[in-house]
């Protein structure tokens, strides 16, 4: 296996001399947010990704790794370069919805698989798919209803909902709506990467919500999970894993412990693959697990399948082979429903302290063998 990764802060120029992918060898080019706001998670997906490969040991498996900068003119040059110069076949690692949509449908149209480790925009699940975009991680709508679903469980009527204005917050407010019962106290989109939410939470405390549901992945989440414990408002909180991960509780703390949060994913899944998962990531980098490192994993996971029964040369063969997602996922049961998004268990999962460290345990399961809405509008 040969990995030729670029993982310093604001990576730029060509790795080494491009060539085309030989019998029975795949080249990947991953890009994926290295520096800046929301580091820590493309840190994890790639970490978990390399993690898979090595394990493997294939050695027809080559990585690129670069860094987007969240910036998505910064991630179309990227793809361009790593299509045009590095001739990769497959690209992978984007974590933000807004740089997905702005290079998932170049891409695929040029004939590339795009393996989405994270980003699930509802517009690549419906209208906007493709047959060599297959999503690893979920549809963007998916742990914001099994949010909905729990707020009904839990009893909620009357919920305040919030979360960033680009296509994943969309996204979020969408699913949860779908499922929940209740009313909704206010509707607040937030700017991206924005820190302050002093407006929000008076806003909040102003209304007569008995909840909040909020999406703000990243740093997002981590400001305002903090201001909002400081505030001294007490209405329960309930919202997706991407603001209860692993690395965003360390920096919370306290104000995070007893929230319940949906995932498709958590390290006390018990089965031979996570097991595996969590002790080799813990070994290798010496931190727990998050969402996004285990999406990584099983992304390489699936590719490392597919390259198990064709040649990449021979795309409609690699693509079904990629259908087929012949491998043994972190998340126990999984399979690809007809426009390439997983099929699969969402649970609800609450934030406790096991000695030192912040982490989360499943308390059930929020929605069962869930697929997604849009599948009836992708014509392929």
């Amino acid at each position: 296996m040969k990995l030729r990764t670029l993982i310093a802060a604001a990576c730029a120029g060509v790795l080494g001399t491009a060539g085309l992918a030989e019998d029975g060898k795949v080249k990947v080019g991953m890009i994926t947010t290295l520096s800046g706001g929301g580091a820590g998670l493309g840190i994890d997906v790639r970490d978990g990704f390399l993690l898979a490969a090595k394990m493997a040991g294939n050695d027809n498996l080559e990585v690129v790794v670069e860094d987007d900068q969240r910036k998505p003119d910064i991630a179309v040059q990227l793809a361009d370069k790593m299509i045009q110069s590095e001739k990769v076949d497959v690209l992978t690692g984007i974590i933000w919805s807004n740089l997905a949509m702005a290079v998932v449908p170049s891409a695929t149209a040029r004939g590339k698989f795009y393996l989405s480790p994270n980003a699930g925009p509802s517009m690549l699940a419906g209208k906007g798919c493709h047959p060599n975009y297959f999503n690893v991680a979920w549809q963007n709508d998916n742990l914001h209803e099994a949010a909905g679903g729990y707020a009904n469980d839990a009893g909620f009527e009357n919920s305040f909902i919030l979360a960033p204005n680009y296509p994943a917050g969309q996204d979020a407010l969408t699913g949860y709506k779908r499922i929940y019962d209740g009313d909704l106290a206010g509707e607040l989109f937030t700017k991206l990467g924005q820190k302050d939410y002093a407006s929000e939470i008076a806003q909040i405390r102003a209304s007569d919500a008995d909840s909040v549901f909020f999406f703000l992945p990243g740093g997002m989440g981590i400001s305002f999970l903090k201001q909002y414990a400081d505030s001294g408002l007490e209405l329960p909180v309930v919202g997706p894993a991407f603001s209860f991960d692993q690395g965003i509780l360390q920096a919370v703390g306290e104000a995070a412990l007893g929230v319940k949060n949906t995932s498709q994913w958590s390290k006390d899944i018990d089965n031979p693959a996570n097991r595996e998962f969590v002790a080799a990531f813990e070994e290798a980098y010496g931190r727990l697990p998050s969402l996004y490192a285990s999406q990584g994993y099983d992304t390489a996971n699936l590719l490392l399948s597919a390259m198990e029964k064709a040649d990449i040369a021979n795309a409609e063969a690699f693509r079904a082979a990629l259908k087929e997602a012949d491998f043994d996922s972190v998340r126990g049961d999984f399979e690809f429903a007809a426009n390439n998004h997983p099929i699969q268990d969402i649970y609800v999962r609450e934030v406790i302290k096991e000695g030192e460290v912040y982490t989360n345990k499943i308390t059930g399961v929020a929605l069962e063998d869930h697929s997604n809405v849009y599948v009836d509008e992708c014509d392929m």
